[in-house]
């Protein structure tokens, strides 16, 4: 009897796990295996888009591109004579890859003070307030996700200056964005 409850207490720890699924899910390429796979991710996105007006498509094209859905990504660390760790490129983490500066006026604005970037629900949520304050601030549609994407990485305030204007690879980035989008759209509309 023992040995059976050890063996109870175990599996029971084992299956509330260590902390959330942050592993990335196994097909990014399919927008209905994605959501089959975490469906939980529909849902937040779901909400967000009722919440924000900012279509689903939008938000898993932006997510794809910011953490390819990995729940707790960083940016990569920066090396001092190419060894020496002296820190990350950014404080970027999470789903949505906020910065802390954005994630906390975010946090104030929506007076969802325990949300973490970490979390599904609260990076759509946090990427639909964004994208919804660019369409209100820049009159950039929702549906244009390769310049929603261009004001989520360069700040409201340097798309406006057209800061992406000097950055080929940026426009690359945003074009494949787009692209993502709309092959998204496509999935999705298919698997409903």
């Amino acid at each position: 009897m023992n040995r059976f409850l050890k063996l109870a207490i175990v599996g029971l720890v084992a299956s509330c796990g260590g902390g959330g699924n942050y592993k990335a899910p196994r097909n990014l390429e399919n927008a209905c295996a994605i959501v089959a796979e975490r469906p939980a991710y529909l849902r937040a996105m779901r909400d967000a888009e009722r919440r924000w007006g900012v279509p689903i498509h939008v938000q898993m094209a932006t997510i794809h591109q910011e953490s390819k859905f990995i729940g707790d990504a960083r940016t990569p660390h920066q090396y001092a004579l190419g060894i020496i760790p002296i820190g990350r490129q950014s404080s970027a983490y999470g789903y949505s890859q906020a910065l802390d500066g954005t994630w906390d006026e975010y946090r104030q604005s929506t007076g969802n003070r325990r949300a973490r970037r970490d979390n599904i629900r609260d990076a759509t949520d946090f990427m639909g307030w964004y994208m919804n304050g660019t369409t209100q601030r820049l009159g950039v549609s929702k549906l244009d996700a390769g310049s929603q994407y261009l004001a989520y990485h360069e700040g409201r305030g340097g798309f406006s200056r057209g800061s992406h204007n000097s950055k080929p690879w940026l426009m690359t980035v945003a074009g494949r964005v787009n692209a993502r989008s709309q092959l998204y759209q496509m999935q999705l509309a298919s698997c409903r």
